[in-house]
């Protein structure tokens, strides 16, 4: 089950009633319980949670200005918030961390992805293939650190984990030296004297278990089993993107006490997500993350060096489309910035057609010539040119003329926008989410 659309359906649901009273919130409740137990979520959990937000419902009084059916949405929204756990704050110093897990859950591709995540900070950055067992595990580390640019350690045939720790140790003078653990089919005293034999050698300042979202509810026990060996200072919640048990994981994980510190959510380096509930909650219920696009937008700018005027460019040429739409394929996939722009549920058939209309644009941008990506003109008059771009595109005439088209018509909404303050405070509201007559608090 999707639990993110069946919880944007059981939304609309509400906002569409003609009436919300006591009635309709215990159908709501009902159904949010049957929801939630469908994704793997305990239902002791559940129990707790629905009998919390009834009492909110109706015990608390209502915030002047909000209807009945704010108020229930707003209740809604603060209480998953919290069900899910605390948003997580790492630290960005000097320090050394441990990753542990069971097999199968990602450590290694997630000690790489946590590498990329704290080198992108600033900070200089080692990883230690201390998976002894599996010496595959290893190389793919050492493939994985030398793409992203950070340094690498192990001691090849070594079987102590604990020795190979304190080699690195000696070699290291990283800020953040992450070290990756091997793992079991199940927890047994052989991985916990391993673990204890790495812990006494590295004595970490972060113990983060990884842990695949898909065995939802048991998430929480897992916690408390590693807990027992180390602190757990964070769970790390590996393809988050594809299980339907994610909110199980999410939930059960917070009821230990303990703290999901990032999510995984695709194969990418960059896919790595520090946890933040209120965002992944406002996902989930389809509430725009404008704040956390547009610093998505402002990375890759950054990472691009777009050398661009801060009010933005004067006109629009086909030059300028071609380096924002280059940096709108380093977003990630169309469906993650579409979730944050709160359309979680555009069709997947849509949504491919997208993708391959921006390769289509992008092979006919890379036909044009420098003057041609400048003056937009001197391809909508000439034939001749069109039938050059489409054979160098690999693509249809007719594929030319409706790039054309539509760069025609983003021209004139792009020349409107600079000139008419009246349409852009209607847009940008539009873009924050104005139009979703969403309650006080649950815009940002």
């Amino acid at each position: 089950m999707d639990l993110g659309r069946s919880l944007r359906q059981l939304v609309a649901k509400i906002t569409r009633a003609p009436v919300v009273d006591e009635k309709t919130l215990k159908s709501f409740i009902k159904e949010l319980q049957r929801i939630l137990i469908a994704s793997d979520v305990s239902v002791k959990l559940v129990l707790g949670l629905s009998k919390s937000i009834e009492g909110k419902a109706l015990g608390s009084e209502r915030p002047k200005g909000l209807t009945m059916r704010e108020h229930l949405l707003k209740v809604v929204h603060d209480e998953l918030v919290q069900f899910m756990g605390e948003s997580y704050e790492p630290r960005v110093d000097r320090h050394k961390v441990l990753l542990m897990g069971l097999f199968g859950s990602g450590k290694t591709t997630t000690a790489a992805k946590l590498a990329y995540y704290y080198k992108k900070k600033g900070l200089k950055v080692g990883v230690v293939g201390a998976d002894v067992e599996r010496p595959a595990a290893q190389e793919q580390l050492q493939q994985l650190a030398e793409q992203i640019g950070v340094n690498f350690y192990t001691v090849k045939g070594e079987k102590a984990a604990g020795k190979v720790v304190e080699d690195a140790l000696a070699k290291s003078k990283d800020d953040v030296l992450i070290v990756d653990s091997a793992g079991r089919s199940g927890f047994d005293e052989r991985l916990v004297q391993e673990l204890n034999g790495i812990v006494s050698a590295l004595k970490p300042d972060e113990s983060y278990l990884v842990m695949s979202a898909d065995i939802g509810q048991v998430a929480g026990k897992q916690a408390q089993e590693f807990g027992k060996v180390t602190p757990v200072t964070g769970v790390i919640v590996t393809k988050m993107d594809g299980s339907g048990k994610g909110g199980g994981a999410l939930s059960s994980v917070a009821a230990t006490d303990s703290k999901i510190a990032f999510i995984g959510m695709g194969e990418k380096m960059e896919d790595l997500q520090l946890y933040d509930s209120k965002k992944f909650v406002g996902r989930l219920l389809g509430i725009p993350d404008i704040e956390g696009l547009m610093e998505k937008v402002k990375e890759i700018a950054e990472q691009e060096q777009l050398d661009m005027p801060e009010e933005g460019p004067q006109e629009l040429t086909i030059d300028v489309f071609y380096q924002q739409l280059k940096a709108a394929k380093k977003m990630g996939p169309l469906d993650s910035v579409m979730g944050m722009m709160g359309l979680s549920d555009v069709p997947k058939e849509m949504m491919n057609q997208g993708q391959d209309k921006l390769k289509k644009y992008e092979c006919i941008i890379s036909s044009m010539t420098k003057n041609e990506r400048k003056d937009a003109s001197l391809v909508k008059k000439s034939r001749s040119r069109m039938e050059r771009i489409a054979t160098g595109a690999g693509c249809a005439l007719e594929d030319v003329r409706k790039f054309m088209s539509e760069f025609s018509k983003m021209e004139t909404m792009f020349t409107r926008f600079r000139k008419d303050r009246g349409f852009r405070r209607k847009l940008e509201k539009m873009m924050k989410g104005g139009g979703m007559n969403l309650p006080p608090g649950m815009g940002g």
